[in-house]
């Protein structure tokens, strides 16, 4: 017996398979104080309601948006980088492209370590490996002794040239774990061992960045399972599809930001034609891939959270292999307002699943897409997750009257209406970039959809599309 794990922003998705197929499917709501109680008790649930004996589990495969969630809303570790004197400003300048050309007040992303928390380092190693300024071994000590005194969780290391010649990067690890060993370090000729040197640093800053919280989590995971019964640790879905170990993926965080949405692109590829666009929407993102002659795109090169129009160089760059996709800020507990200008707004915040949308009753106060398609009619109120969550039809219409439709002077259905058309017409638009970027017209895609809100919004987005 076979287990698979899915922990999104909103709900944990859970499937148990034998030799003949789909032996028993649950869900309940993610945890976030803790992510992995969720998968215990919601896999305790399963197991006991199907009549499976722990035991009899064999491997148990968890894929997880945890990463890309901690780098969308900034709630990784407190992060510095040590950078090559003269460079510590790598991470600001980026490339200088302007993804806006003609926008005069065009903002670029903010970087994931503040200016004050980049410190140039005396050194320097040339592109063929040579040493031209060795480095400052006492000015390293220092600086450790404060940064640990300045509250510093994480420390990402990138040189120039290190992926050449990685000693000095190594040795400033040596001196870091000697004068402050609380201190998580990572280095770029470790995470990311390529040339690029904005990539490189930004890599790595991100893997630190995430790295303790991931640890943590994983951690957790694994002990919750033994205390189940399970023998064996789990296996991480990595952003490329294939597998790692818990290890592997506590070390190197930045393979699995895509993990959950990878394995359901892997999904459509195996149950589709050849050629499709692959739809996810959770409670909190929205993912698209283009699936090619069977396959999911495969890219070294990846955004996270594109802010302007979904366009290049919007988002937080890795470098890492990971199935080619697009992710916009939209899920089903994403929460609709009324802007400054009187319009109409969905996103990227969402009530996740605590509070979650005001039709599940737990305290959630803002409309959100879930609680207009409840109103629309798209879900049923007495069968939600099963019959295990009934929904509360009448408070989603009273927010919705309160906050969006009175405002604009409409009716609860049709303020309703335009959250669930503004979400479809916002992912058709990432759809539409991420084919043409890559060859194919949409409108001739079939779509494949999953997620806890993908077919509630597929026809729409496909209609949207010209499909």
């Amino acid at each position: 017996m076979r287990i698979g794990v899915d922990i999104g922003g909103t709900f944990t998705d859970l499937c148990a398979v034998d030799g003949a197929g789909i032996a028993a499917v649950g869900k309940v709501l993610t945890t976030h104080d803790e992510p992995a109680r969720a998968v215990e008790e919601g896999l305790a649930a399963l197991l006991a309601d199907a009549g499976i004996a722990a035991s009899a589990v064999t491997q148990v495969v968890h894929g997880t948006t945890l990463v890309t969630n901690a780098l969308i809303e900034r709630t990784g570790s407190r992060t510095a980088l040590l950078a090559t004197a003269g460079f510590r400003d790598v991470l600001e300048m980026r490339r200088e492209h302007r993804y806006e050309l003609y926008d005069l007040h065009l903002e670029l992303p903010a970087p994931l370590v503040p200016r004050h928390l980049r410190f140039d380092v005396p050194e320097r190693i040339l592109a063929d490996g040579s040493v031209r300024t060795a480095l400052d071994e006492a000015y390293v000590v220092r600086l450790g002794r404060e940064l640990a005194a300045r509250g510093i969780e994480a420390v990402a290391v990138c040189f120039l040239h290190a992926f050449t010649n990685p000693a000095h990067e190594r040795r400033v690890a040596e001196l870091l774990a000697e004068v402050a060993p609380e201190l998580r370090v990572a280095l770029s000729s470790d995470v990311v061992p390529e040339i690029r040197e904005f990539e490189r640093a930004s890599t790595t800053v991100a893997n630190v960045y995430v790295q303790d919280l991931t640890e943590r989590y994983l951690r957790d995971l694994e002990h919750r399972l033994r205390r189940l019964g399970i023998a064996g640790a789990p296996h991480i879905m990595l952003s490329n599809g294939g597998l790692a170990t818990v290890g592997t993926a506590a070390r190197y965080p930045i393979r699995i930001l895509e993990s959950g949405p990878a394995g359901g692109a892997l999904a459509a590829a195996a149950v589709g034609p050849p050629d499709l666009l692959a739809f996810d929407m959770g409670g909190t993102t929205a993912k698209l891939c283009l699936i090619a002659g069977g396959a999911p795109l495969v890219t070294h090169q990846f955004e996270v959270d594109r802010k302007y129009r979904l366009l290049p160089s919007s988002g937080l760059p890795v470098r890492v292999p990971v199935t080619d996709m697009i992710e916009i800020g939209v899920g089903g507990g994403s929460i609709a307002r009324i802007d400054t200008l009187g319009l109409l707004t969905v996103g990227p915040d969402s009530a996740g699943s605590e509070p979650g949308p005001v039709c599940y009753g737990r305290g959630g106060a803002e409309p959100t897409v879930t609680d207009a398609d409840l109103v629309l009619g798209y879900l049923d109120p007495g069968y939600f997750l099963g019959g295990g969550m009934p929904l509360d039809a009448e408070a989603a219409r009273v927010v919705l009257r309160k906050a969006i439709a009175d405002p604009l002077g409409v009716s609860v259905e049709e303020a309703a209406w335009g959250i669930h058309t503004s979400v479809n017409e916002d992912m058709a638009n990432a759809a539409r970039v991420h084919a043409v970027e890559r060859g194919h017209d949409p409108a001739k895609l079939p779509m494949y959809t999953f997620g806890g809100a993908g077919p509630v919004h597929g026809a729409g987005v496909a209609r949207a599309l010209g499909a």
